[in-house]
């Protein structure tokens, strides 16, 4: 394999790959929550002039941005490589995110909300495709799910900044330190971000099949993972994506709402809300070994499983606070990590020249799933049957997830025809 010019070798990267792969994925933590902690300064002060239904819209069409990000970058990073698309993606979000501080309207800021979106769903499928690929072999799963900790460690560190910056500095300045600790990465991963091996073997593979250069591989179209007994394949996970993320952006939202209607108090709602986010690192931690160790399809399924179990489960109300807090971090040790384990499947069924294209459709299906999941919470919530009907429907979209992915087999069509004794 020759060499790339423009990026070191794997051999003297040492530990940076994982590190800045981690600190993107952070970086998707930090949208998760800068937007819910600076609205409730955005409606007291009215700010800009934003009111209830413009701060919706400012949030709908955020996550609109990541899906559609995340669905577009596939083709792209097969095409023009992991660490040349992470670079761009990372500088379009800081950049537009520094550029909500001095936006002068809702209109203004719900846009680049939307163009910054774009850039950071971007962001998690490509740095998901050069982690499954520089993880070594039989580590995947625990590569993928260990970088993943980045999102919720991201989102605590958000939520403490909000409380030391809104106050004093103003709505502003969360943004100001999102864009800045985007823009501080920029660099240091163009001089420290080898490009793939998988990448740049597969694209020369590509380059000497086609008797092109090995810098004009031609362009990936998205339908590829449609193709050649992959339909199935991709069916199933896009299905898994959307109720991992539907229950992951579901459970945070409307948890503390859930359970104030089954006569919990409020502090004991946001606590375990807390919660939930230490059992979804704790689960991080531990399911990408087990993935490893024992096959990451019957651990997905087990894990989904396992969480509509637990969900199911806290529709019982427990006197016992002690009880109501082990279930609900038991519910989040498998929730968080159920979902991140479907990426890590994605990684480990498709081949180099379609992994992101096929890691940016899952996550943007998923995306949609982010957004019916806290709507649909939103509609038991003012129907009056968020409890229980809300833990019996989170915990279904659970088991369609374990349906969805007990179809998809557990090898790729191409490892099955280098090894026809591998059955799905």
């Amino acid at each position: 394999m020759s060499a790339h010019p423009s990026a070191p070798a794997r051999s003297s990267a040492g530990a940076w790959p994982v590190v800045l792969c981690w600190v993107a994925v952070a970086l998707d933590g930090f949208d998760l929550v800068v937007l819910g902690a600076v609205i409730p300064t955005l409606l007291s002060t009215g700010a800009l002039g934003f009111t209830e239904s413009s701060v919706t819209l400012a949030a709908t069409l955020g996550l609109v941005g990541v899906g559609l990000g995340a669905v577009a970058i596939g083709p792209l990073t097969d095409r023009f490589g992991r660490r040349r698309t992470l670079i761009a993606c990372i500088t379009w979000f800081s950049v537009t995110t520094l550029l909500i501080a001095v936006a002068p309207s809702p209109t203004v800021f719900t846009t680049l909300r939307f163009l910054a979106g774009l850039g950071l769903g971007a962001c998690l499928p490509t740095a998901l495709a050069y982690m499954s690929e520089h993880a070594r072999e039989g580590r995947r799963g625990s590569a993928v799910t260990r970088m993943m900790t980045g999102y919720h460690v991201g989102a605590v560190l958000t939520a403490l900044l909000a409380l030391l910056l809104v106050d004093r500095f103003g709505w502003e300045a969360m943004f100001v330190v999102g864009g800045v600790a985007g823009l501080v990465v920029v660099p240091l991963m163009a001089w420290k971000l080898p490009e793939s091996e998988a990448f740049l073997a597969a694209r020369e593979a590509r380059a000497a099949a086609g008797g092109v250069t090995a810098t004009t591989a031609a362009p990936v179209r998205s339908s590829a993972v449609l193709k050649g007994g992959y339909l199935r394949i991709s069916l199933g996970l896009w299905v898994a994506s959307f109720m991992g993320l539907l229950l992951v952006y579901g459970l945070n939202t409307w948890l503390p709402t859930i359970m104030e209607a089954a006569d919990y108090s409020i502090s004991a709602g946001v606590g375990l809300l807390l919660a939930l986010n230490v059992g979804a690192v704790i689960g991080l931690m531990v399911a990408g070994s087990v993935a490893d160790a024992r096959g990451t399809k019957p651990v997905v399924l087990a894990w989904f499983g396992i969480a509509a179990v637990f969900l199911a489960a806290l529709s019982i109300r427990i006197e016992s606070t002690i009880l109501v807090y082990a279930a609900v971090t038991l519910a989040g040790v498998f929730v968080f990590s159920a979902q991140v384990l479907v990426y890590a499947f994605v990684g480990h069924l498709y081949p180099p020249e379609i992994r992101g294209t096929a890691l940016g459709l899952a996550a943007g299906v998923g995306r949609v799933g982010a957004i019916v999941g806290p709507s649909l919470g939103g509609a038991l919530v003012a129907a009056e049957l968020a409890y229980p009907w809300g833990f019996y429907i989170f915990a279904l979209a659970a088991v369609l997830a374990v349906v969805a992915l007990a179809a998809v087999p557990a090898h790729g069509p191409a490892a099955r025809a280098q090894d026809p004794a591998r059955v799905g």
